[in-house]
């Protein structure tokens, strides 16, 4: 299949998520869903599992994790499925870090893909939404851009798939964040799908965002918004990094098997 040609069938049955927290769902509540949220991940399998008799979804993916745990943790559990498709998102909570290389970060990626390759599984990154128009985000944009072209760069060499989240204009709509300006909303989440799957080649059902104009933000009102942003939600994560504390502390991947 070549991909971006789309099809009403593809070729996968066993499909492996690993990340964080972008795979395993926040921002994207679902009480209904295996740990409490449902993710553009679990979007994307309830596609592909309706063009494939006995379809297997596993989702290993834990919020908070770096990228040397998700590499430790979640590697070699995944080949052990055996999956024929395979998305990793990592280094994201490394590239947001102080004094992290973008280089580094990448080239031990590059040793994951590499293993997940071996099988001959079909694997699919992300790269970097642009969050330049997140004030506190804004300062990173250069580490995530040079991210990004090392990520275009290893999926080149191991004949991986980038879902391309740089040019997702549509991101930068608020309406695409959940409240703590760092996970994406159920939109986010629902236009995220609709990226990998047209980046696979699926055909899908999924409608695209279309949203009415935001009426602009008073001034005083903008400030108010970040001062209570800053508080309920940049504080505990400026805390959490001090104590050296993790959001995926205790927490178990929400679908750990088929």
């Amino acid at each position: 299949m070549q991909h971006g040609i789309m099809t009403s069938q593809h070729p996968w049955s066993r499909y492996v998520a690993l990340g964080d927290s972008f795979t395993e769902g926040i921002g994207d509540p679902e009480p209904n869903s295996p740990g409490g949220h449902r993710g553009w991940a679990d979007r994307v399998a309830e596609v592909l599992a309706t063009q494939t008799a006995d379809f297997a979804y596993a989702n290993l993916a834990v919020r908070g994790r770096l990228l040397q745990q998700i590499i430790d943790e979640q590697v070699e559990p995944a080949l052990e499925l055996r999956p024929d498709l395979i998305s990793i998102s990592a280094g994201g909570n490394d590239i947001i870090r102080p004094n992290t290389d973008p280089d580094e970060v990448a080239a031990r990626l590059e040793g994951a893909i590499e293993r997940l390759r071996s099988a001959g599984a079909t694997v699919v990154l992300f790269n970097g939404p642009d969050i330049g128009m997140t004030p506190m985000m804004r300062r990173i944009r250069g580490k995530v851009a040079i991210y990004n072209e090392n990520l275009r760069g290893i999926a080149h060499r191991h004949d991986a798939i980038v879902v391309d989240m740089w040019a997702l204009r549509e991101l930068q709509d608020s309406r695409m964040w959940a409240p703590d300006r760092l996970h994406f909303s159920p939109t986010g989440h629902h236009t995220i799908a609709r990226a990998m799957l047209e980046a696979l080649g699926v055909d899908h059902g999924l409608e695209a965002f279309s949203p009415e104009p935001l009426p602009p933000r008073p001034w005083r009102q903008a400030r108010t918004d970040d001062m209570v942003w800053a508080r309920e939600h940049l504080m505990p994560w400026v805390i959490r990094r001090i104590r050296h504390q993790s959001s995926g502390d205790g927490i178990a991947p929400k679908r750990p098997g088929f």
